[in-house]
C-alpha cells in the first residue's frame, strides 16, 4: 500500500527532530504548517528534506550537517515577521529558505536587508520578489504574473470568451491580477467581472452570485489553498460548470484531496517540468529518493522544495566550510547551475529570477496530467 504524503511528511519531521542535535548549518523556514495551505507546504517541506537526508547521510556539505529550523505562520505576515526575527537573530541561521507567501515575503524584506541574510527559493512567485532586485532574496521559480497571463491565453485560445476573474484582495491577488490583465489585453477581452475575495475568509454568498449573474464560461481563482477549494465547491454547488484555472500555489496533492469531486477538469498552471516526466534527469533524481523514503509518487509542490533546496546546497557548498551570510550571497551573487536536465539557474547582482518556465496541468483521475 502507497504511504500518503502526510504519513511520509510525518516520518520526515522526525527524522529531521532526530538529526538537529549534530548539525552545524542551520537554515530557517517560516511557513504555514496548520493554516489554509498547509497541505501545499507540507509536501513542499517533504521535497526538501530529502535533498537534506540525502546530503546529511553522505557526510553533509565540506562535512557540516545541516539542519532547517521550521516555524508555523499560518500564513499570517505578521507571525512571519516574528517567527523570521527568532530564526535570524535567535538561531542565528545562515540563511532562509522556501518562505510561503507573497505578504509573508514581503514583510521580512527589511530585516532580511538589516542582518544580510539570504532568502532562497521563497514559494511565491511575487513580481516584487524581481523587479526590482531584491539584494536578498534569490527566487528559483517563475512569477505569477507569467502563470496569470497564460492561463487567460489558454482560455481565449480553447473559445472561451466570458472569463471571470476572483482575486484575492491582497498583495498577491493584485499581483497575479496584473499578469491577467497582460493575458486580457493581448486576447482584447476584458474580465467578464473581477469578484474580489477577503484573503483568510471570503465571503463566498457575495462571490459566487457574481460568477453565475455574468454567465462566466470559465474563472481564473486568483487565490490559495481553502480559500479556493472552499469558493469552487460553492460554485459548483450553484450549479456552475465553469472552466476553473488557478496558480501553481495550489500545485499540490492535498489541493486535489480537499477539492475531492470537484476537482475533476480543473488546470492548474505549473513553474517546474511534469512530476511524471520519468525521462527527465530531475524527476528521475527526485523519485529515487522519494522512493527510498516509501513515497512512491511526486506531486509539483514537492519538486518546488527538491529544486530550491538543491540550490541551497550547492551554493553551500561552493561557500566552503563554515559559511557566512556574506560569503553565501556572495557564492549566490555569481552562480550558475543545471539543477537537472538543463534547466539551469543563474544569478548575478542585476538578476535574481531564477527559472523561467511556465506550464499547464489539468486534474484528472484525481492527478495532475499534461
Amino acid at each position: 500500500m502507497k504511504k500518503t504524503f502526510t504519513s511520509c511528511a510525518a516520518a520526515l519531521f522526525l527524522a529531521m527532530a532526530a538529526a538537529g542535535a549534530s548539525a552545524q548549518i542551520l537554515i530557517g523556514q517560516s511557513a504555514d504548517l496548520s493554516g489554509p495551505v498547509a497541505a501545499s507546504v507540507k509536501e513542499t517541506i517533504m521535497g526538501s528534506q530529502l535533498v537534506i537526508d540525502q546530503v546529511n547521510a553522505q557526510g553533509g556539505i565540506n562535512g557540516e550537517q545541516i539542519e532547517v529550523i521550521r516555524m508555523d505562520d499560518g500564513l499570517d505576515a505578521k507571525r512571519s515577521l516574528e517567527n523570521t526575527r527568532v530564526l535570524i537573530e535567535d538561531k542565528k541561521v545562515v540563511a532562509l529558505l522556501l518562505n510561503r507567501g507573497t505578504p509573508n515575503t514581503l514583510a521580512v524584506i527589511p530585516l532580511l536587508d538589516k542582518h544580510g541574510v539570504a532568502l532562497v527559493g521563497p514559494s511565491t512567485g511575487a513580481m516584487a520578489l524581481h523587479k526590482p532586485v531584491q539584494k536578498n532574496i534569490f527566487n528559483v521559480r517563475s512569477t505569477y504574473q507569467r502563470e496569470a497571463e497564460k492561463a487567460v491565453q489558454h482560455l481565449q485560445t480553447t473559445g472561451i470568451q466570458r472569463i471571470a476573474v476572483v482575486q484575492a484582495d491582497d498583495s498577491f491577488g493584485k499581483d497575479a491580477m496584473e499578469g491577467a490583465n497582460k493575458g486580457f489585453e493581448k486576447a482584447n477581452l476584458k474580465p467578464a467581472v473581477v469578484a474580489l475575495a477577503d484573503r483568510s475568509k471570503p465571503d463566498y454568498t457575495a462571490i459566487v452570485p457574481q460568477l453565475t449573474k455574468a454567465n462566466a464560461q470559465a474563472v481564473l481563482w486568483i487565490g490559495s489553498g481553502t480559500a479556493v477549494t472552499d469558493g469552487i465547491k460553492a460554485l459548483r454547488a450553484a450549479g456552475s460548470a465553469a472552466q476553473i484555472i488557478t496558480l501553481s500555489n495550489n500545485a499540490a496533492s492535498g489541493f486535489i484531496r480537499e477539492l475531492g469531486s470537484a476537482s475533476a477538469g480543473v488546470i492548474v498552471t505549473q513553474v517546474l517540468p511534469y512530476e511524471r516526466a520519468f525521462g527527465h534527469p530531475l524527476i528521475k533524481e527526485a523519485l529515487a529518493l522519494a522512493k527510498a523514503k516509501g513515497q512512491n509518487e511526486l506531486s509539483p509542490a514537492l519538486l518546488e522544495g527538491f529544486v530550491a533546496t538543491k540550490v541551497m546546497v550547492e551554493a553551500l557548498r561552493r561557500t566552503g566550510p563554515k559559511p557566512t551570510r556574506a560569503k553565501l550571497i556572495a557564492t549566490l551573487n555569481s552562480f550558475q547551475y543545471d539543477v537537472g536536465g538543463g534547466l539551469d539557474i543563474s544569478y548575478s547582482p542585476t538578476d535574481h529570477t531564477g527559472i523561467d518556465y511556465v506550464d499547464l496541468s489539468i486534474v484528472s483521475d484525481g492527478k495532475f496530467k499534461r
